[in-house]
């Protein structure tokens, strides 16, 4: 059982006093099955957790107690804070709630967990860099997923078409800094990048949520997506061997090492959807690096190089 959810049920069962296997499903987006399996372990674990039989029954907590979150192993309490402790050292509503948690748990448990609650703390600011805020937008669209409600979007399109379009927010995600909104549409699930969302209006109508809906699993799948659009084109790069760490570091999944050259260096396949994006890329290697091809990356570099030699030359 997957400590989160664990304490999700639990904190749950203390809101409600009682909820059948269905409203926890529901509430938790997960199968009828797993609902019951987990109400079942949690009373198995020893958590005063027990089924009430009739028409009007279900689970709740014996007597309407509160639990000292006992189910949870010494395993999960640390790998539950390990995940909560570095939010906590960003916004202050996370650690308010991480000290109610931490005094929830067994005694023997609690110098473990606060321990791997204080183990990591994110700077978001780069160095000589100022701390990035997150946008506001974040929070209002935070609002619609948790709330299940449409958005209305007016939306920015590449070319700068602006568009109207009403979407089931179904989760964010920020990558790198940059942040994206996961929804359904009436052409499927689609990903929207905050900074080209003009305005965002929260609706009265409530919005529609896949079942089975797993937002890291759809993300990994439009990561995938768009990693396969960055290899649309490739060039085929001779550098020294000693370099070659620091343009994997710098392109990750868009630089491959295809195998050394007679004269002593790297042959390098490096990948992305236009010339120019990978001639921007290499520009700044100058006489390290010979691009073999294709001629439509040599062009761009030639280009490049003509423009800079026009202005500083």
């Amino acid at each position: 059982m997957r400590a989160d959810r664990l304490v999700a049920t639990l904190l749950l069962m203390q809101a409600r006093g009682r909820v059948t296997a269905a409203e926890l499903a529901a509430e938790l987006e997960i199968s009828v099955a797993t609902a019951r399996r987990d109400l079942e372990a949690l009373s198995t674990a020893g958590i005063p957790v027990y089924p009430q039989p009739g028409r009007n029954g279900g689970w709740s907590l014996l007597g309407g107690a509160r639990t000292d979150l006992s189910g949870l192993t010494a395993t999960e309490a640390q790998a539950l804070f390990l995940l909560v402790g570095p939010a906590a050292s960003i916004a202050p509503d996370a650690k308010a709630a991480l000290r109610k948690l931490v005094r929830a748990l067994p005694e023997t448990f609690r110098g473990d967990a606060e321990a791997a609650a204080e183990a990591v703390v994110i700077d978001p600011a780069r160095w000589g860099g100022n701390e990035k805020e997150r946008p506001e937008l974040v929070g209002e669209l935070q609002t619609a997923v948790v709330r299940r409600l449409k958005v209305r979007l007016t939306y920015s399109g590449r070319r700068r078409e602006e568009s109207v379009r009403v979407v089931d927010p179904l989760g964010l995600v920020d990558k790198d800094d940059v942040w994206y909104l996961i929804a359904g549409t009436d052409k499927g699930q689609r990903t929207f990048r905050l900074d080209r969302i003009v305005a965002a209006t929260i609706t009265d109508e409530p919005a529609d949520r896949p079942e089975d809906f797993d937002l890291s699993e759809v993300w990994a799948r439009v990561v995938e997506q768009m990693e396969q659009q960055r290899a649309l084109l490739s060039a085929t790069v001779l550098m020294p061997e000693r370099f070659v760490w620091v343009m994997q570091d710098r392109l990750g999944r868009n630089c491959e090492v295809e195998g050394a050259a007679e004269d002593g260096r790297v042959r390098v396949r490096v990948t992305a959807p236009t010339p120019l994006m990978i001639a921007q890329d290499l520009a700044g290697w100058g006489g390290l690096i010979e691009v073999l091809g294709p001629p439509s990356v040599q062009a761009e570099l030639a280009r490049l190089g003509n423009e800079l030699v026009a202005r500083y030359a």
